[in-house]
């Protein structure tokens, strides 16, 4: 059984540097990045979406930190203009010239976001040493018995065809797609409370 942690900000640096190795073959993230992937600057933009997470949702992980999850909360999962201000450096720096790109992205996807209360899983991996070892299922499984309990819904967009089937195991489904210029495609995946 995988135990799980409440993070802080003293855990965003092996947390970012996890999911870095996590998504090192993930084609939005690679999209995001110019085409080409740097594993430095991908660590970045995962402190900027934990510090971010920290502010107004839950970031969970295990408890050697190489798995984490970021949800945003019901009612609670843009993230305020005052974070978005203060990780503006990390930002920067992680997608250089490629910001531009991300606030395309991150209007598309804000455009298709669901407005019934839900929780949002905003980013989930596991350092691929550590994979396959339910770690990924115990961070999904812990909010979404919250969810559960609350009756609230949980939302999340995949960046991989290949992750669909593994969410749809979790009671997600797919509810539409999100499609990039010259770019990949994210599927949005919505899950009913049970």
């Amino acid at each position: 059984m995988t135990d799980l942690v409440q993070a802080d900000i003293s855990d965003l640096p092996l947390i970012a540097a996890s999911l870095a190795r996590a998504f090192a073959d993930d084609p939005v993230f690679i999209y995001l990045m110019g085409g080409t992937y740097d594993e430095r600057r991908a660590a970045l933009a995962f402190q900027m979406l934990g510090r971010n997470i920290l502010s107004h949702g839950l970031a969970l992980a295990n408890e050697d930190r190489s798995a984490a999850a970021f949800w945003g909360t019901p009612n609670n999962w843009k993230v305020p203009v005052k974070m978005i201000v203060k990780t503006l450096p990390y930002t920067l720096r992680a997608y250089k010239w490629g910001i531009f790109r991300a606030l395309a992205v991150l209007g598309r996807m804000e455009k298709l976001h669901p407005t019934e209360p839900h929780y949002y899983l905003e980013v989930i991996g596991t350092d691929p040493v550590m994979q396959g070892k339910g770690h990924g299922a115990a961070l999904m499984n812990a909010v979404l018995e919250k969810a559960d309990a609350e009756g609230v819904g949980a939302y999340l967009e995949s960046s991989k065809d290949t992750n669909v089937p593994y969410y749809r195991k979790f009671g997600f489904e797919v509810v539409g797609e999100i499609h990039h210029p010259n770019g990949p495609t994210m599927w949005r995946m919505w899950r009913d409370p049970r």
